[in-house]
Formats: structure tokens, C-alpha cells, sequence
């Protein structure tokens, strides 16, 4: 399949997230390309810093979901936090907040479709699901709307490392 195809197919799962419930949780979705790999990615512009673009940014948090066009039977989905020593009005050390953040998420791991959080601090967590190539903009809606469920543990998180 060709990546247009894939990013139209993901941009459809994106236009399918409940609107009100993105503002009312002051998240965002983007639909991008990454090395090769077609991406949705969810995130507040508060878990970046004031003034950097929050998909780019050095210090970020974000949800991503993806698929790799070499290994069209799988989606792969994870939660990144890079660089949070950097982010500013907290005294956050990296592995700590991964600790905190993965003791919260055990609650509800069992939901997760293959999922792991023995990374270090910078993945909290990584999955796959099986799919059928042709049709997956629901498995990617479905893992959006998960994330949606459980974006408030990266805020609980977060306040503990408030300055």
C-alpha cells in the first residue's frame, strides 16, 4: 500500500475522534510522516514547553500510534517522554516519572493489547495489534480513544513533579 493511501486511512481515524472531548481535554491530533512511517500522534500543548511546537519540541510528552509500510500487519502504539529534565516549571528525573507514571498504568494494563512498559524512561509504554492492512482506521481510532482514557495519568504525573 502506498503511504498517500495510509495517510488518508489515518487521517479518517483522526477526523473520527470525538471533537468535544479533544477541546474539553485540551488535546490534540496530528497526522504525520516519520521516518517512513505514517503517525497520529496526541498531545497538549502543556506537555511541552511555552512557546515550542509540541510535535517537535526537545522536551515533550506524546501518544503516538503508527504503522510501518514494511510490516503492514501491525499497528504499534506508545507513549513517549522525552527529555523532561527540561521541561520547565517542573523538577522532573526522568526515570522517576516513568516509575510514577507505570504504577498508575498497571490499573488498566490488562486493556492494552500486547503491551509493555520494560523500556527506559523515555517510552512508558509500547504495544502492537495485528490488523488487517486493508482496513484499520477503527483499531486506530480505538487506541486513540484508550489513550483518551487514561491521558489524565500523564497530568497526575506530571503534578507530582510540580515546582
Amino acid at each position: 500500500m502506498d503511504a498517500p493511501s495510509y495517510l488518508d486511512r489515518f487521517q479518517t481515524a483522526a477526523n473520527r475522534i470525538d471533537k468535544t472531548r479533544l477541546t474539553r481535554q485540551q488535546l490534540e491530533v496530528a497526522v504525520v510522516t516519520f521516518q517512513q512511517c505514517i503517525v497520529l500522534k496526541i498531545y497538549k500543548k502543556s506537555w511541552a514547553n511555552p512557546l515550542e511546537n509540541p510535535l517537535t519540541a526537545p522536551s515533550r510528552i506524546f501518544f503516538a500510534v503508527w504503522i510501518d509500510p514494511a510490516k503492514e500487519q501491525e499497528l504499534y502504539y506508545n507513549i513517549h517522554a522525552f527529555k523532561l529534565r527540561q521541561l520547565k516549571g517542573y523538577k522532573i528525573e526522568s526515570r522517576k516519572f516513568a516509575e510514577a507514571f507505570r504504577e498508575s498504568f498497571k490499573a488498566v494494563e490488562q486493556e492494552w493489547q500486547n503491551v509493555s512498559v520494560k523500556f527506559g524512561p523515555l517510552t512508558l509504554l509500547q504495544g502492537s495489534v495485528k490488523i488487517d492492512p486493508e482496513n484499520f482506521q477503527d483499531e486506530v481510532l480505538e487506541l486513540s480513544n484508550k489513550f483518551l482514557e487514561i491521558e489524565h495519568m500523564i497530568d497526575d504525573t506530571l503534578a507530582k513533579f510540580k515546582r
